[in-house]
C-alpha cells in the first residue's frame, strides 16, 4: 500500500518500526498508551504482557488497533507501511484489522455446503469475541431461502457445546425466555414472516465471553428454467477476517455446467477470490474475499459482503428421469427434454385499480409487452381488467397471430387506472371465458389452460370475503387448470392470493415494488410459458412403497423438474420400476425407469462422499413441505390431521418449520440439561417402554400367524415380508396391553406357520394347503360369542396343484352373538350389520363407528380395527398391491392384539395356540435332503416324524429378516393342530 514512508529503505523501515514498537511496549507498561483498553489476543483470546521488543509477539490487541504489524515487525523487519495501517494513534492511516460493532467481534464466519442429487445441506459457523464490559444481546439475523428447513442450530460458549432441540413453537419460547429471564445465555431460532424466509438467532454474551454460532439448514434445491439455484445470503455487517463459502456438490447423474455470482462485488475481486471447478459427477465452489477485498473502499473498515451469492448447475440427461434408492427411500427426478410444447390457452386477469396508477401499473405494460413477444401462434389469449367493474380486450380467447398479437399491444399500451377492486369477478370471467373455450371448440383439443391473475390490493368492492372468492373460483375451475396469483408489493393479503392458487394447482408469487417489477413478472411468465406435458402420472408398485410423495401434476413445464420419494417396503427388492405417464403436444406419452439395485450399490459408496441418508431426508423434507401446502386451505379435522403429521415428520427429522421452532439453552451448573433440551429415543418423549409379562396376544396376516411381546398396531408387520405399516396415533392404547413370555407363533407365506416356545430355544412349523374359495374357521370362543372366519383366494395365474398353489386371505367375517354384530371384510369395501342393518364403507373412508361395547375405527387404504369392550382388539390390514400385477391380488391380514378376555374354550385354527403346550424332539438322523435332517417330534401324545427348515422372522428387521430354523411338521400339520386342518373348514362366512 502507498504510503509517506513506504520509500524509505528496508534498514529505515526496521528502524522506525523497531523504535514504534518500543514505544508502545513502553507506553503500555506505563498504562499510557491510548489503546491500552484491552489486551486479548484477536485470535486466542488469551491475554498477555510483553517486557520487551522480542515478546511483543505475544502482546494482545484492541478492537480495531491490533499489533498484529507490531509482531511481524518486531520478528521479522521491514514491515513500515503495515505498522502504519496498524498503529493508527501513532500515525495517521486507515487500519486493517476488522472494526468492533457494540464492543462484539466477529472474527470468523464459513458456510459449507454439501449438495447430493439436489438436496442441500447447510453449515453456517460465526465465531464472534464479546469485547465489552457487560453481558450483550445480539441478534444475528439469517435470511435463508424461502423453501429452507432449519435442521439444527448449536452455541459453543468458551469452549462448551450446547445443541440446539427442536420443539413445538410454543414449548420453544417460553423455554428461550425462561433462560433470558434467568440470565442464562440463550439462542431462539424461529420462522418469522412469509414462507420462512428470515430466522433470527438472539443469544446473550457474557462479558469476555467467545460464542461460536453453527447454524444447519437444508433444501432441495429446485430447477426453474434448466437449471438448479442455490442462493446464499451474505451479510456479515462488519469486515470479518477469516470468511469463506465452501460448496460441494455431487450428481450421480453427472454435472452440465456450473457457475457462480455475488451481487455485492465487481467481476475483478470476485474473479481472485472464487474458484470453481467440476467433472464428471463432482464439482466444487470456494469463495474466500481477504480483508481488503470485503472492504467497501480501500479506506474504509465497514463491509461491502452485503448481498447475493449465487450457484446455479446442471445435471446431464440421459434419459428423461432418475432414480435414486438409498436405505429403504427412493426419489425421482423426471425432467424430459425435446418434447414439443402443448398449446396454451392463457386467460390474463390483471388489477387496474387506483393503487397501481402510477409505476406499478407502467411496469406492469412492459411486463406484458414482453410476454406478447414469447406467444407462439398456436396458442389462444385474452385480457380480462377488472377493477370497480370487469371489461375485456376480446369477447372470447383469440388465437395468437401477428395480427392479434399487434392489436394486443395496442391494447396494453391503452390501459388506465381506475375505481376500486373486484377480484372476484375479474377471475370469475377469465375462468368463464376458458371454460367456454373449450365447451365451444374454440382452442385446440390438445392445448391446456392458464389463469394468471396480478393484483396489488384486497378485494373492496363486490364479493370481498376471501373464503367466498376462494369457494367461488374453486367452484368454478373445478380442477380443470391451474390458477397463478401475482401479488404486487405488500399491501395485499399474500396468504389468501397463496392459498386460492395451491388449492387450485398453482402457485403463488410476491412481485417486489422495486426497478425491476417488469422483469420479475416476465420472469415468471417463462417459468409457465412452455408446457411439454399436462396429466403427468408418476406410477410405481402400490405393494412396495410407502408414504409417497405428490405423484400427480396438472403440467410439466420445460426447464422445470417433478421430484417424487418414499419408502420402499420388503427387503426382495432387485429391480425398481417407475412409469411417468402423461400427454403431449401430439400423443399420449408414457415414461419407464427401472432401476438394477445391484448396480444401484455400487454407487452407494461413492455418493457418501457426502452424506449417506440424504434420500431419507429429502423424503421427510418434500412430505413435510407438501402437508404444510394441503394444511393451509384444510379445516376442522383434516386440518388437525395434517397438522399433527407434518409436526410430527418435523419433531423426528429435527425440521424448523412454520410449526416448530429450536431452542439451545446454557443450563446453569446445578441444573439438570435434559431438563433443558429433551433427548430423543427417552422415556421422558413417551414413547412406550419394552412390555412386561402378561398374556399372549397374537395375529395372523395373509397366512402369517404371530404371537409375542414385541407386537403391536404400531410395529405391526405390513405383510409376511414383515415390512412396518404405521397404525393412526388414535389407536396408542393398544399398547397398553402387555403380553407375557409365551410361546411365539407366526406363519410367513403361503402360510407357512412357525410355533417358537421361548423355554425350548426351537420352533415347529408347517403349511396348510387348501383351494381358493375354502372358508377357515380362525377363531371360535362359545363363552363370549366371538367367531371370525377367513375365506381364502389364489392368484391370478393359480397352480392346479394344491402343493405349489398360493393363497391368502380375500375376506373375512367377524360376529358377536351376543351383540348381534358382523363385519365382513374385503379387500374393496368392509360391510357393517348391526342387528340387521347394514352399514357400508370403503377402504378410502376415514371413520370411527362406536357403540356400548364396540368400537370400529377405518383409517384410509390401511387398516380396521375392531375392540370389544377392554380385552378384545382385532386388526385388519388392508394389503394392495399393483392393479396390473399379473399374478398377485390385493389381500388382507388378520391380527389378534388383544385377547385376554376370551375363555379358556377358544378354540378355531388361531383360537387353539391360546393355551401353551409341550413338545420333544429326538432321534435326529439324516433326511432325503442331505441339507435337511430328519428326526421324531413328540406333540400332544402325538408322534411324528419332522425335517429341519427354515423361516424368516421380520419382527426386528423389516427389510431383511431373522432365519428362524424349525422342525418342519407334515401333512397340513397334521398331529401339532387339534384333529386335521380340514375339521377348520367351514361352510359359510357367518
Amino acid at each position: 500500500m502507498a504510503g509517506a514512508q513506504g520509500d524509505r529503505t528496508g534498514e529505515g523501515k526496521l528502524s522506525l518500526a523497531a523504535a514504534v514498537c518500543k514505544q508502545i511496549v513502553e507506553l503500555r507498561r506505563q498504562d499510557k498508551h491510548p489503546n491500552n483498553g484491552g489486551r486479548q489476543n484477536m485470535e486466542t483470546g488469551d491475554t498477555t504482557k510483553s517486557s520487551n521488543v522480542e515478546d511483543l509477539q505475544d502482546e494482545g490487541c484492541v478492537p480495531g488497533r491490533g499489533l498484529r504489524a507490531c509482531k511481524g515487525v518486531c520478528k521479522e523487519g521491514g514491515w513500515v507501511t503495515n505498522l502504519v495501517l496498524e498503529c493508527p494513534s501513532l500515525v495517521d492511516s486507515p487500519p486493517t484489522s476488522p472494526k468492533v460493532a457494540d464492543g462484539v467481534e466477529v472474527y470468523s464466519t464459513k458456510i459449507n455446503s454439501k449438495v447430493t442429487s439436489r438436496f442441500a445441506h447447510n453449515v453456517v459457523t460465526t465465531r464472534a469475541v464479546n469485547r465489552a464490559d457487560t453481558a450483550k444481546e445480539v441478534s444475528f439475523d439469517v435470511e435463508l431461502p424461502k423453501t429452507a428447513f432449519i435442521t439444527n442450530f448449536t452455541l459453543t460458549i468458551d469452549g462448551v457445546t450446547y445443541p440446539g432441540n427442536v420443539k413445538e413453537k410454543e414449548v420453544a419460547k417460553k423455554q428461550y425466555e425462561k433462560a433470558v429471564s434467568q440470565g442464562k445465555t440463550a439462542g431462539l431460532v424461529k420462522a418469522s414472516g412469509r414462507k420462512l424466509e428470515k430466522f433470527t438467532v438472539s443469544v446473550n454474551v457474557a462479558a469476555g465471553s467467545k460464542v461460536t454460532f453453527e447454524l444447519t439448514y437444508e433444501e432441495l434445491l429446485k430447477r426453474h428454467k434448466g437449471k438448479y439455484e442455490m442462493y446464499l445470503k451474505v451479510q456479515p455487517k462488519q469486515l470479518v477476517k477469516h470468511f469463506e463459502i465452501d460448496v460441494d456438490i455431487f450428481e450421480p447423474q453427472g454435472i452440465s455446467m456450473l457457475d457462480a455470482e455475488a451481487s455485492f462485488i465487481t467481476n475483478d475481486l470476485l474473479g481472485s477470490a472464487l474458484t470453481k471447478s467440476f467433472s464428471g459427477k463432482k464439482g466444487h465452489v470456494s469463495f474466500k474475499p481477504s480483508l481488503d477485498q470485503q472492504r467497501s473502499c480501500p479506506t474504509c473498515t465497514d463491509s461491502l459482503l452485503n448481498g447475493d451469492f449465487t450457484i446455479t448447475y446442471d445435471v446431464n440427461r440421459e434419459s428423461p428421469g432418475n432414480v435414486q434408492i438409498v436405505n429403504g427411500y427412493f426419489v425421482h427426478f423426471f425432467a424430459p427434454q425435446g418434447l414439443p410444447v402443448v398449446p396454451k390457452n392463457v386467460a390474463f386477469v390483471i388489477d387496474i385499480s387506483g393503487s397501481m396508477a402510477g409505476r406499478k401499473l407502467e411496469q406492469t405494460k412492459e411486463a406484458l409487452l414482453r410476454i406478447l413477444e414469447d406467444m407462439k401462434e398456436e396458442d389462444y389469449l385474452n385480457f380480462i381488467l377488472f377493477s370497480g367493474d370487469v371489461s375485456t380486450w376480446k369477447e372470447h380467447l383469440v388465437q395468437a397471430t401477428p395480427e392479434n398479437l399487434q392489436e394486443a399491444r395496442t391494447f396494453v399500451k391503452s390501459m388506465e387506472d381506475k375505481g376500486m377492486t373486484n377480484i372476484n369477478d375479474g377471475l370469475l370471467r377469465g375462468i368463464s371465458m376458458l371454460n367456454k373455450a373449450r365447451e365451444e371448440h374454440r382452442v385446440p383439443e390438445r392445448s391446456t389452460a392458464i389463469v394468471i391473475m396480478l393484483t396489488d390490493g384486497d378485494a373492496n368492492v363486490g364479493e370481498s370475503r376471501p373464503e367466498k372468492i376462494q369457494e367461488n373460483v374453486r367452484n368454478a375451475i373445478g380442477g380443470k387448470f391451474p390458477l397463478y396469483n401475482l401479488g404486487f408489493g405488500n399491501n395485499l393479503n399474500y396468504n389468501f392470493l397463496e392459498n386460492m392458487a395451491l388449492e387450485n394447482h398453482g402457485f403463488a408469487r410476491r412481485i417486489y415494488e422495486d426497478s425491476d417489477a417488469d422483469l420479475q413478472l416476465q420472469g415468471f411468465y417463462e417459468e409457465v410459458a412452455n408446457p411439454l406435458l399436462t396429466g403427468v402420472e408418476m406410477d410405481y408398485p402400490e405393494n412396495a412403497i410407502l408414504g409417497l410423495t405428490q405423484n400427480t401434476y396438472q403440467h410439466f413445464y420445460d426447464g422445470s423438474e417433478i421430484v417424487v420419494a418414499g419408502r420402499l417396503v420388503g427387503e426382495d427388492v432387485n429391480s425398481f420400476k417407475a412409469d411417468v405417464k402423461g400427454h403431449g403436444a401430439t400423443n399420449d406419452l408414457t415414461f419407464t425407469e427401472e432401476v438394477d439395485m445391484k448396480e444401484m450399490e455400487k454407487a452407494l459408496q461413492e455418493r457418501d462422499y457426502i452424506f449417506g441418508n440424504y434420500i431419507e431426508r429429502l423424503w421427510a423434507y418434500l412430505t413435510i413441505e407438501q402437508l404444510l401446502e394441503k394444511r393451509k386451505n384444510a379445516h376442522g379435522e383434516e386440518k388437525e390431521n395434517l397438522t399433527a403429521q407434518a409436526l410430527d415428520l418435523s419433531l423426528k427429522y429435527h425440521f424448523v418449520t412454520p410449526l416448530t421452532s429450536m431452542v439451545v439453552t446454557k443450563p446453569e451448573d446445578n441444573e439438570d440439561e435434559r431438563a433443558i433440551a429433551d433427548k430423543p429415543g427417552e422415556d421422558a418423549e413417551g414413547r412406550a417402554s419394552p412390555a412386561p409379562t402378561g398374556l399372549p396376544h397374537l395375529h395372523l396376516q395373509a397366512g402369517c400367524l404371530w404371537t409375542g411381546p414385541s407386537f403391536s398396531p404400531q410395529n405391526s408387520p405390513d405383510k409376511c415380508t414383515g415390512a412396518s405399516t404405521p397404525v393412526s396415533p388414535a389407536m396408542s392404547y393398544l399398547t397398553s396391553y402387555q403380553p407375557p413370555q409365551n410361546p411365539y407363533y407366526h406363519v410367513d407365506g403361503d402360510p407357512h406357520f412357525i410355533i417358537q416356545v421361548p423355554e425350548k430355544d426351537d420352533a415347529l412349523c408347517f403349511n396348510i394347503n387348501e383351494a381358493p374359495g375354502t372358508i377357515l374357521r380362525l377363531i371360535q370362543d362359545p363363552v363370549t360369542g366371538l367367531t371370525v372366519n377367513g375365506q381364502i383366494i389364489g392368484d391370478k395365474r393359480g397352480s392346479p396343484d394344491s402343493k405349489t398353489r398360493k393363497t391368502y386371505f380375500g375376506k373375512l367375517g367377524i360376529a358377536n352373538a351376543q351383540m348381534d354384530f358382523q363385519v365382513e371384510v374385503t379387500t374393496e369395501k368392509i360391510t357393517l350389520w348391526n342387528r340387521a342393518v347394514p352399514s357400508t364403507f370403503s377402504w378410502l373412508d376415514t371413520v370411527t363407528v362406536t357403540q356400548d361395547g364396540l368400537s370400529m375405527m377405518i383409517n384410509r387404504k390401511k387398516n380396521m380395527v375392531v375392540s370389544f369392550g377392554d380385552g378384545v382388539t382385532f386388526v385388519v390390514v388392508l394389503h394392495q398391491v399393483w392393479k396390473k400385477h399379473p399374478v398377485h391380488h390385493d389381500f388382507l391380514g388378520f391380527y389378534v392384539v388383544d385377547s385376554h378376555r376370551m375363555s379358556a374354550q377358544t378354540h378355531g385354527l388361531l383360537g387353539q395356540f391360546f393355551q401353551p403346550f409341550d413338545f420333544k424332539v429326538s432321534d435326529i438322523r439324516p433326511g432325503s435332503d442331505p441339507t435337511k435332517p430328519d428326526a421324531t417330534l413328540v406333540v400332544k401324545t402325538h408322534q411324528l416324524t419332522v425335517t429341519r427348515g427354515s423361516q424368516k422372522d421380520y419382527r426386528k428387521d423389516a427389510n431383511i429378516g431373522t432365519k428362524v430354523v424349525c422342525w418342519f411338521v407334515h401333512n397340513n400339520g397334521e398331529g401339532l393342530i387339534d384333529g386335521v386342518h380340514t375339521d377348520y373348514i367351514v361352510p359359510n362366512l357367518f
